[in-house]
């Protein structure tokens, strides 16, 4: 029996697209992109194994020929979802991931994978998709989370904290980029509201309302109606948002970020939302690891350490942090809502008569509600 069978935990099916298809139309474009004399080769195509629910990604190796000589180039394609694979997002914006990645690769010392090539048409893949160079190093793991398994948990308490404050310092330093020296109306929401969080919150009410598939689920409907009833009076000011800012959506080598990935959620936010996202996506697999009756980390990623380092290493006071920690638990909840649609699509699960069941960290949002949650002690 597997880890994964063991503790009683199954990997949703992301995708019906056959991988063993894609090598040749891969070779095709690539032919087609490149010089005449490159004569490039594809060999297998991958997909990630433990992380990843929305954008596709395609890992790959490719050789081809450049002034003379052989190159042999690790790649990775992201692509849009099928739309018959009852996608997480309503919409991918794969120019805007792309252009994202360049902004901040270019104003920033954030390491962001090199961008390659943005393919708008469908007809090579499938879908849209762009390619970027595959950067090696470790990733923390969705499935067995890292509170259960794997590196993260096997590490010293020392070798956490290089990672956490790394971690913490690359938030900071995307969100020190000056926007105002810089386009980044691609980055705006077409939403009502006058101000980025006000669309930001107008933009998830329209996105639950689409993922929910006809569904209510009062967990986040209640979550929705604290946040109205709690608004912060200072919203601070709107800055790049990385949008999800996980450990799970880092390569590290050493415990130091290489490669910081997944910007199909960027845009413009008040800098807490990043924060808050990085606590609240460890609290969610802490409070799932507990669950099952085991340790995980409680002293790793929570608010009092997060917030130190990061006021350490931007200089600005963070403020209102519970609301975010809600409004970032209600976002997660919808994304794990419509991943049960999914699971249900492909046979894999069915709808339970409490609807909110799907939603695993329903209690943490409960507590939040309540006010009985601090996020020093999940």
């Amino acid at each position: 029996m597997g880890e994964n069978e063991a503790l009683g935990i199954e990997a949703p099916t992301r995708s019906s697209r056959d991988r063993a298809d894609l090598s040749e139309p891969l070779r095709a474009w690539l032919a087609s992109t490149l010089p005449d004399d490159a004569e490039p080769t594809v060999g297998e195509v991958q997909s990630p194994s433990a992380n990843g629910m929305s954008s596709e990604s395609l890992l790959f190796e490719a050789q081809w020929y450049e002034d003379g000589e052989q190159r042999q180039v690790p790649l990775v394609a992201r692509l849009e979802p099928d739309a018959g694979d009852v996608p997480i997002f309503p919409a991918y914006d794969l120019a805007n991931q792309y252009r994202i990645m360049q902004l901040v690769g270019q104003n920033s010392s954030v390491p962001v994978p090199p961008v390659r090539w943005h393919e708008p048409d469908a007809r090579h893949l499938g879908a849209p998709f762009f390619v970027m160079d595959r950067v090696a190093g470790q990733i923390p793991a969705d499935i067995i989370p890292y509170t259960m398994l794997g590196w993260v948990i096997d590490a010293s308490d020392e070798e956490r904290t290089r990672l956490e404050h790394a971690t913490v310092g690359i938030i900071a330093d995307i969100h020190a980029i000056d926007i105002s020296k810089l386009d980044t109306k691609f980055l705006e929401l077409d939403r009502p509201g006058d101000t980025p969080l006000a669309r930001h919150f107008e933009n998830q009410k329209r996105y639950y309302e689409w993922a929910r598939g006809g569904i209510s689920h009062p967990i986040i409907e209640a979550a929705f109606t604290w946040l109205e009833d709690n608004w912060p009076e200072n919203e601070g000011e709107a800055v790049i948002s990385w949008g999800d800012s996980r450990i799970g959506n880092v390569i590290y080598q050493d415990f130091a970020p290489v490669a910081i990935l997944d910007w199909e959620m960027a845009g413009l936010a008040p800098r807490e939302l990043d924060v808050a996202w990085l606590i609240v996506l460890h609290a969610f697999f802490q409070h799932i690891t507990e669950n099952y009756a085991l340790p995980g980390l409680p002293n790793f990623l929570n608010r009092d350490r997060v917030a130190a380092a990061y006021e350490a290493r931007s200089g600005h006071k963070l403020s209102n942090l519970l609301w975010y920690e809600v409004y970032c638990s209600l976002r997660h909840a919808i994304i794990m809502a419509r991943i049960h649609h999914r699971s249900v699509h492909f046979e894999q699960a069915t709808w339970p008569e409490d609807v909110d069941e799907v939603i695993p960290h329903r209690g943490l949002i409960q507590m939040m509600l309540d006010g009985t949650y601090s996020s020093s002690s999940v």
